[in-house]
């Protein structure tokens, strides 16, 4: 017998797909908000989107442990380098988001890379659900032993006599040392080749060892080596000047202001975590702040201890990738 299909059967199994779709829908949210309420049950992936070494991944492994026994649960550090960060982000807003897949947020993969690459797969504002930002981080300008200079007014007077003799290393393209050092040369009137890196290890590793002349580094990587005469530091991105480096002036004395911008390093996930999971990581780490030995480890690096609110640290997010792009777009500024 041959069953004729008529208009309202036709609704009717509409319906039912319709019907069928928001079941597994609501299955979804209901399977995630158990697991919230269950959360953490197993050990949890902090990815790091730089190599080893750098102050993103200095960050994370000093808060990792800590975050690990107030949640009751490992927080285990992956690096995942690649694409001045992109790489690593993109893997973060792709998981699942039930909470064991975190990522490190910060200034390079969420405002500087995304403010410069038209292509990059995700998009910083809506892909990411911002939990806590951690700290706040000045960035340096550091010149191996061998420049011929060891104060700013040398370091200009220099690269003002040599244009386009010198070249600086970043974590690279796109990232915060990047277009940074782009701002600078713009106010400055200087000319300095860019050397990307895959990440501010191998690139500070470089300069250290002779291989570029100068960085424009964050603060936590770049100190231990300036302690030991590794490197010298010429200018620091800071609200004041620091204790750790009472004789080195910031931007703003020398009257760059504009470049004179501090880094983040937060904690972020995929878009759609559950509240649950959200309130329990940001008070982790609140509480795993909360210990002298931790907050010490992070003050000795010259950062600032941030802690702020999801909402906080998304309206900080906005406000540098707004920044960043008016740098792209008053630079002419290409990945090319």
């Amino acid at each position: 017998m041959t069953v004729i299909k008529t208009p309202q059967t036709q609704k009717t199994n509409g319906l039912s797909s319709l019907g069928l779709a928001l079941l597994l829908t609501l299955a979804v949210s209901s399977s995630l908000d158990a697991l919230a309420q269950a959360y953490p049950n197993k050990a949890i992936r902090l990815q790091v989107p730089f190599a080893p070494g750098g102050t993103t991944d200095i960050v994370a492994r000093v808060i990792a442990e800590p975050l690990g026994r107030v949640l009751g649960q490992s927080v285990i550090v992956e690096n995942k380098p690649g694409g001045g960060g992109v790489v690593g982000a993109n893997e973060t807003a792709k998981a699942v988001p039930d909470g064991y897949n975190l990522g490190v947020a910060t200034v390079s993969t969420t405002a500087a890379n995304p403010a410069i690459n038209s292509k990059i797969p995700y998009n910083p504002l809506s892909d990411f659900t911002p939990i806590i930002n951690i700290a706040a981080t000045p960035n340096v300008i550091a010149v191996n032993p061998s420049f011929p200079a060891t104060d700013y007014a040398g370091f200009i007077a220099e690269l003002k006599k040599h244009p386009g003799k010198y070249s600086y290393s970043s974590s690279g393209t796109g990232g915060i040392g990047h277009l940074q050092t782009e701002l600078f040369k713009n106010l400055s009137g200087t000319f300095i080749t860019h050397i990307p890196y895959r990440g501010a290890g191998p690139a500070l590793n470089d300069t250290v060892a002779g291989q570029v002349p100068m960085i424009f580094d964050n603060l936590p990587s770049a100190l231990p080596f300036i302690k030991e005469n590794r490197l010298v530091a010429i200018v620091v991105a800071a609200p004041q000047r620091l204790a750790v480096l009472p004789n080195v002036p910031t931007f703003k004395e020398v009257g760059l202001e504009p470049v004179n911008r501090m880094a983040y390093y937060g904690i972020y996930g995929p878009k759609g975590l559950p509240k649950e999971v959200i309130e329990r990581i940001s008070n982790g780490v609140k509480k795993a702040l909360e210990d002298p030995q931790v907050k010490k480890r992070i003050e000795d690096t010259g950062s600032l201890i941030v802690a702020n609110t999801p909402e906080q640290f998304q309206a900080q997010i906005k406000a540098e990738f707004e920044i960043y792009k008016k740098v792209v777009e008053s630079q002419k500024l290409t990945l090319d």
